[in-house]
């Protein structure tokens, strides 16, 4: 009778079986699709009293620095009814540099350098506060950042990805 008992799971039949349980209560979740490849929009060429598409690019040695003057910029142009396209970081670019003595052809290797680069892709800046906009980036530019305001090209567009030889060359091969 002992054995019995320890093999029945009685607790399945009790009145509160089930309390706790929320599964029921979310959507189903939908199978996620695969992720499509990124294609540039059409460009909005500008007019007299309009820029078209521009971007502010950054570049600097301190990732922190960058990363709050691309927060400011973002911040500045939600205040000035500036739409913001879109935000976006570049690769980071990694330079080693290496000192020869003063005596001898032996190269030191000295260090490596990080170049960080961000870009904030605006539309619809008005000719009239595009200058008063500029001024107020660069009065509140940190040093060892460097601003670059130009319009966006089909060439940026392409820079933003890495290019892979070695997998373009085996989807060739595949096509």
């Amino acid at each position: 009778a002992g054995n019995n008992l320890a093999s029945e799971r009685h607790y399945r039949s009790m009145p509160t079986h089930g309390i706790g349980k929320y599964k029921y209560l979310l959507p189903r979740e939908v199978p996620r699709k695969k992720r499509e490849k990124l294609k540039m929009k059409q460009l909005k060429p500008g007019t007299d009293t309009e820029y078209g598409v521009l971007n502010i690019q950054l570049n600097g040695y301190d990732m922190t620095l960058v990363e709050h003057y691309i927060q400011y910029i973002h911040r500045l142009c939600n205040q000035l009814k500036i739409r913001v396209e879109e935000s976006y970081a570049m690769p980071t670019k990694s330079t080693e540099f290496s000192v020869l003595q003063e005596q001898g052809t032996k190269m030191n290797m000295e260090g490596v350098i990080q170049s960080h680069e961000r870009i904030v892709q605006v539309s619809g800046l008005s000719s009239l506060l595009a200058p008063i906009v500029v001024e107020v980036l660069q009065t509140n530019q940190p040093e060892g950042v460097q601003l670059c305001i130009k319009e966006h090209t089909e060439a940026d567009f392409n820079a933003r990805f890495k290019a892979r030889p070695e997998l373009e060359g085996l989807m060739a091969q595949i096509n």
